[in-house]
């Protein structure tokens, strides 16, 4: 994530619509079409104004205990016709519930637990992860 660890900061990150625009941009330059965007943690400061502004541009949207879910609110949420599968760890009891409190607002959501697993849920269970993933990639059209 372009200005959060030892990555060099970028100007664009610096607002909602900087980060929309750049992950955007990073979507145009792979060719992307329709992706499924997966957000784990800080991504979500780049993801979630992607998916309130262009929710229809994808597949589908995993968020994994995103940041900024409380920036929005629940009518913003409700616009948004993406299916979305909502996953984390029962052990994330930080960013988790909070996230979910937000996103479970999303109209076309499901929810996947892993059990025995943190705030990183797919490094916890990556196998159970996977599977959560592959079933829900599975049944998008």
């Amino acid at each position: 994530i372009p200005g959060y660890g030892d990555s060099p900061p970028v100007e664009m990150a610096v607002t909602a619509q900087g980060r929309r625009t750049f992950l955007d941009h990073v979507f145009q330059e792979l060719g992307m079409q329709r992706p499924v965007l997966v957000s784990p943690s800080m991504s979500g400061r780049f993801a979630l104004p992607f998916l309130l502004a262009h929710g229809d541009r994808l597949a589908g949207f995993v968020p994994i205990a995103p940041v900024g879910t409380k920036d929005y609110t629940a009518e913003q949420y409700q616009r948004v016709q993406t299916p979305t599968l909502i996953l984390y760890g029962d052990r994330d009891t930080g960013l988790a519930p909070q996230a979910l409190q937000n996103l479970q607002h999303l109209p076309e959501h499901r929810v996947a637990v892993l059990h025995g697993a943190g705030h990183a849920c797919y490094l916890d269970k990556p196998e159970d992860f996977h599977q959560a993933l592959l079933g829900f990639l599975r049944q998008l059209k």
